[in-house]
This record gives C-alpha cells, sequence and structure tokens, in this order.
C-alpha cells in the first residue's frame, strides 16, 4: 500500500462521518488517461475532499508556502502534491502539470485560485484553460456544494467530461476555454444544490 492510499484511507475515515459525503456522477469519471479534473474552492478542505471521493489519485499543485509548513511540508510531497507559486507565471508548475497529464495521471486543479469566501463560484484564472488546450486529457467538472457543517450532508459531484475538439481545434484562447469548464462546474451547482 502506497502512502498516499493509506492517508486517503485514514482521511476518508475521519472527515466522511463527519461530512457524510454524497458523492454523484462517479461513473463519468475516466478509468484511464490523463484527467484534469476542475472543481470550485469553497473551504481549505476541498482538496483533501475531492482527492480522496475521486476514484483514481489525484496530484494537486499547492501553494508553495504549504511546502515550508513543519511537518506538513514533509508530508505534502508525498500527497501527489507539488509547489505552485502564486501571483505569477510558474513554468515549473506548468510543466509538472503538463506533464501529469500526458503521463496519464489526473491533475486536480482549482481554477479559481484561492478560496471563495461567499461560497459563490468566482472567475476562472486562465491556468485550467492552459493545461486543456495544451494535452488531450478529459475534462471533468467537479462540484463541491456545501455547507462544511458537522453532520450536514456534503456534496461532491462529478460531471461528464467536456468536449473540447472544438476548442483545441479552432485554437481557443485559455480564458475562453476556462471560461467554458467555469460554466460547466456553474451547471453541476445549480442542478445539485
Amino acid at each position: 500500500m502506497t502512502f498516499y492510499s493509506f492517508a486517503k484511507s485514514v482521511v476518508y475515515g475521519v472527515l466522511k462521518p463527519i461530512y457524510r459525503f454524497e458523492v454523484i456522477g462517479r461513473e463519468h469519471f475516466p478509468k484511464e488517461g490523463g484527467v484534469l479534473l476542475c472543481s470550485n474552492h469553497i473551504h481549505n478542505f476541498d482538496p483533501p475532499v475531492v482527492g480522496i471521493n475521486a476514484p483514481r489519485p489525484v496530484h494537486f499543485m499547492a501553494k508553495e508556502e504549504l511546502f515550508s509548513v513543519p511537518i506538513l511540508g514533509k508530508l505534502v510531497p508525498h500527497l501527489n502534491a507539488f509547489p505552485v507559486k502564486r501571483g505569477m507565471s510558474d513554468r515549473e508548475a506548468l510543466r509538472k502539470g503538463l506533464s501529469i497529464l500526458k503521463d496519464g495521471h489526473v491533475l486536480g486543479l482549482f481554477p479559481e485560485g484561492t478560496r471563495s469566501q461567499t461560497g459563490e463560484l468566482k472567475k476562472g484564472l486562465a491556468g485550467a484553460g492552459f493545461f486543456a488546450l495544451r494535452t488531450d486529457a478529459a475534462i471533468v467538472p467537479c462540484a463541491i456544494i456545501g455547507p462544511y457543517k458537522a453532520f450536514k450532508k456534503l456534496k461532491v459531484v462529478y460531471g461528464k467530461p467536456i468536449d473540447m475538439e472544438n476548442l483545441r481545434e479552432r485554437k481557443a484562447s485559455a480564458e475562453e476555454t476556462t471560461e467554458i469548464i467555469m460554466g460547466e462546474i456553474r451547471k453541476l451547482i445549480d442542478e445539485h444544490r
């Protein structure tokens, strides 16, 4: 058993009784090949919640500061996370993300870049569109529908992969592509709220 699998089962065992996850649409998740998993971001627990409920291991970009936190900084790399410098174009993080997708793994992103203080979906950053257009990965929208309140149900909804063929063919911009991804996340929220 890998450290990731062990940590996933421990975290699931701790969080499941508190947040009573209802997972919808897991059947939409591709069983193999690169997957760009794009979710809204409403709470600090979003990465573990998305990770433990996904049917495949997820690699996350994590803010660089986490890697210098005592103890946590040593654990984070073993949880398939890699650092990203916020507020600037981090070429190393972009290369790492592309490599994960091209190697047939799952890359988890929160296109909003930071948590929404209101819980309302914010504008997505161009990074999601960049990864979607530069690889042939499946793009899976995900919605976390709260609130994060003890013993209340928390929904994690995986949507059908978004058809990227037209966008890739006409060389759409990263911004436009991100808007389309955010629109699909918004539909999941509206449908399952």
